[in-house]
């Protein structure tokens, strides 16, 4: 990516390109063009060798399969082992694509995704004139899979971060780990990293007629016991080579690695193929304990139907207890006229011109919880909005000229309650400006949040009148 790439746009390629490869595992010879797209596409695949040229979305509630790879399915049509094109699609900050095939699997290449970045960086990349929603993860996401002793988490960050660790149990492997800090990195740290698999893995997979298009050079394959001559004559049949050797580092064909955690940084790279899946990009940092195909996308639905329960929850004011108030309780009574049981708003945390943040504490001890409703406390809905009225007063009192003023409402519109407000709840009161004060009339957005959820949402309109 260079120094002028902005991530808060759309990008697609600026001309269509294709590579042509054969499939590992179907070893069916394939074409695969990407091609450019319009905003809001996403990643579709469309299998052009087909009756009706079907499209699939790269969605992992369309995945079927996780054995060997990830794949796609959608009324019969398969698309075999999508990750590593779509991590070269992620790494490289394309949002937008038609992967065109005319074959059932994509291309294993070397069984990397470089062939895929080397192929988008000749196609030119640009962007385009959408905002590119990224989707923030504002709590601790877990997936744990005992069986397999899988352990996956996206936490908050401010950055998309991956971090993999790999334990095969292994005197080869040993334990690795492997990092991606910022996708700008990917290019060079992970996308030439292939894809590995272990000799004994191999030969049930020879055995099984499995992976047709096996070549020794698209995958690392670890050796990790003796093997013995008639293995090796068998292996050099299965694919075509004279002679196959194993020396003392434990690689087939003394395969050279371009990095000492070459396997970990593979793992890293198809988890960022996979939770391409997820179909929002995301801000957080995801920690991967043991990862595989079937893991990442079961952790990709998790991901995905939080974001789809909390999607309206955007720009949810973050409210730290350590922070001083921009005003304290002392400072809203002399700008505000309400006094105690009626005074709504305990501090502000942040101001501008065009929005203000506010607190309440609700407890138990408030004088309204005395008859609404005995046994069940629920804060009423008319003083959650005049909470937000008060903190819609400072704004706009704020912006006045000076001079003593006092705030009237005029109307309240669209006002919705989401969820019951009680005692315990520091209710976040967000206030914004739809339009400049005019005549001392100030229209405004307003809503209560509890933790990252809204409790009620209204219009309100009202009248600032100098004492």
């Amino acid at each position: 990516m260079d120094a002028n790439f902005n991530p808060d746009k759309q990008h697609t390629l600026a001309s269509s390109v294709s590579i042509s490869g054969t499939g590992l595992h179907t070893g069916i010879k394939v074409d695969m063009t990407l091609k450019p797209a319009n905003a809001g596409f996403g990643y579709q695949f469309q299998r052009i060798d087909l009756p009706g040229q079907p499209i699939i979305k790269a969605d992992c509630d369309l995945v079927t399969d996780t054995s060997r790879g990830t794949t796609l399915e959608e009324n019969g049509v398969k698309i075999n082992t999508v990750e590593h094109v779509l991590a070269a699609l992620v790494g490289m900050g394309i949002d937008n694509c038609l992967i065109e095939m005319n074959g059932p699997e994509t291309p294993i290449m070397d069984g990397s995704s470089e062939p895929f970045v080397e192929i988008i960086k000749d196609a030119g990349i640009v962007e385009q004139d959408a905002a590119k929603a990224w989707y923030s993860i504002d709590t601790n996401i877990s997936h744990y899979d005992e069986k397999k002793r899988v352990e996956m988490v996206a936490m908050p960050s401010i950055d998309y971060k991956i971090t993999t660790l790999i334990d095969f149990n292994s005197p080869v492997l040993g334990t690795q780990h492997a990092g991606l800090k910022t996708m700008k990195d990917f290019q060079t740290e992970i996308a030439p990293c292939r894809t590995f698999c272990f000799l004994h893995e191999l030969e049930m997979l020879l055995d099984n007629n499995l992976v047709k298009g096996g070549d020794i050079n698209n995958a690392i394959v670890v050796v990790d016991k003796k093997v013995t001559e008639e293995e090796m004559a068998r292996l050099a049949k299965a694919f075509k080579r004279e002679k196959m050797e194993v020396k003392s580092e434990g690689y087939l064909n003394n395969l050279e690695l371009r990095f000492p955690n070459e396997p970990a940084r593979h793992k890293l790279l198809d988890v960022v193929g996979d939770l391409a899946l997820i179909g929002y990009p995301i801000k957080a940092h995801i920690m991967a304990n043991r990862p595989g195909h079937s893991s990442n996308v079961d952790f990709a639905r998790k991901i995905k139907h939080y974001i789809k329960k909390n999607k309206h929850v955007k720009n949810v004011p973050v409210y730290n207890p350590n922070q001083p108030p921009i005003y304290n309780s002392q400072q809203i009574e002399n700008t505000l006229p309400h006094r105690y049981p009626f005074l709504l708003v305990d501090k502000i945390i942040e101001l501008t011109d065009k929005h203000i943040v506010g607190i309440k504490n609700v407890t138990f001890n408030e004088p309204f919880f005395v008859g609404h409703f005995p046994g069940n406390p629920v804060m009423p809905g008319v003083l959650q909005v005049e909470a937000l009225a008060q903190t819609g007063g400072i704004l706009a009192i704020n912006a006045m000229p000076p001079g003593e003023y006092d705030t009237y409402f005029l109307k309240i519109d669209n006002c919705k309650f989401k969820q019951k407000v009680v005692p315990g709840d520091t209710m976040i009161l967000r206030m914004e400006l739809l339009s400049p004060t005019r005549r001392g009339i100030c229209e405004m957005r307003g809503t209560v949040f509890v933790g990252n959820k809204i409790a009620t949402e209204a219009d309100l309109v009202a009248q600032l009148v100098k004492r």
